[in-house]
Formats: C-alpha cells, structure tokens, sequence
C-alpha cells in the first residue's frame, strides 16, 4: 500500500465515525509495526481532540509520533518527530488541536481529515516511504 493510499484509508476511517484522529492515522499505519490495528486503537483511543481533549497537541500527529517510535524502536525518535512537528506546523498552519479548528472566515485552519491525512503523508515523508 502506498503512503497516497494510507492516508486516504486514514481519512476514511476518520469520517466513518469509528476511529478519532489518532486512531485512523495509527491504524492506517499499522503494518508498519508489531501491534495489530485493534492494539493500536485501544493504545490510542484517549488521544484525540488535542491530547485527551484538551485542545493540545493534534492526535493525528500523536498517532503519527506514536508509529515513529515503534518504526525506529526508539532509535532517533526525537528528531524525526521533531521533523514530523515542524512539517505538520508548516503544512497545516499549527499543531495544537485548538489552533487548527480556529474558524477562518467560517472554515477551521485544517480540519481534523486533513489533520490525518497530512500527519500520514509527513509520516511517509520523514520515514522515507512511498
């Protein structure tokens, strides 16, 4: 499955109502690690709206950092999720969850499918997948 692929399963999963942001973008990852998808939405079922609703940090770029530290197990982390954060910021505009759904003439900064679908593709980018 190509990246261009992962992130439209992402979105899909996100807009079907069954997977929050986090979730969709570590499940459209997850052959990239040892858990089972069902392990990864249970692992990341309390960090959507910004950090477990806190309007924090966007969960799709937690889930996007989360499937890094299993890809590299642990080795260089640190720097490609700073490469994801700074990408996603430039990309998107912000990565704190309330700086994103803050309405621009009546449309949010990125909304949350754009959110996963880009946090996937800057998951690809940095990790060098296609």
């Amino acid at each position: 499955m190509t990246i261009e692929e992962r992130a439209k399963k992402a979105v899909e999963l996100k807009t079907t109502g069954g997977y929050n942001c986090s979730q969709a973008v570590t499940a459209a990852l997850a052959d990239q690690t040892s858990l089972t998808e069902e392990q990864l939405k249970q692992l990341t079922a309390g960090f959507c709206a910004g950090m477990g609703n806190l309007e924090a940090t966007c969960g799709a770029l937690i889930g996007a950092g989360m499937i890094t530290g299993l890809k590299t197990e642990g080795k260089g982390t640190l720097q490609k999720t700073k490469q994801l954060q700074e990408t996603f910021r430039d990309r998107c505009g912000a990565i704190q969850c309330r700086e994103l759904k803050t309405l621009i003439d009546g449309k949010p900064l990125c909304a949350c499918e754009e959110c996963v679908r880009n946090a996937v593709l800057i998951y690809g980018e940095v990790m060098g997948e296609e």
